[in-house]
C-alpha cells in the first residue's frame, strides 16, 4: 500500500444533531486526516461521535490488520 486510503462517511441527522459528510484519509505512515466536506474543516478523532466514531474505529482496525498482513507476507511469519 502506498499513498493513502480514502473513505467517505455520511452520518445521518439524529434529533438535534445535524448529519455530517466526512472524508477519512489513512496514510501509509500512520497519519490520519478527517475532513468535514460541508465546511472543509479538519477534525480530530475526539470530535467524532456515534456512527462516525464507529466507522473510524472499524476502518482503523482494518487498516492496522492490512498493514500487519503485508508485513508478515513481506518478512515471513
Amino acid at each position: 500500500m502506498n499513498g493513502c486510503e480514502r473513505f467517505r462517511y455520511v452520518e445521518p441527522a439524529r434529533g438535534a444533531h445535524p448529519g455530517r459528510d466526512l472524508t477519512f484519509k489513512f496514510f501509509a505512515d500512520g497519519r490520519l486526516e478527517i475532513v468535514d466536506n460541508a465546511t472543509g474543516s479538519r477534525l480530530e478523532p475526539r470530535d467524532l461521535r456515534g456512527g462516525s466514531y464507529d466507522f473510524y474505529v472499524r476502518q482503523r482496525i482494518s487498516f492496522i490488520r492490512r498493514r500487519l498482513q503485508e508485513s508478515i507476507a513481506r518478512h515471513g511469519a
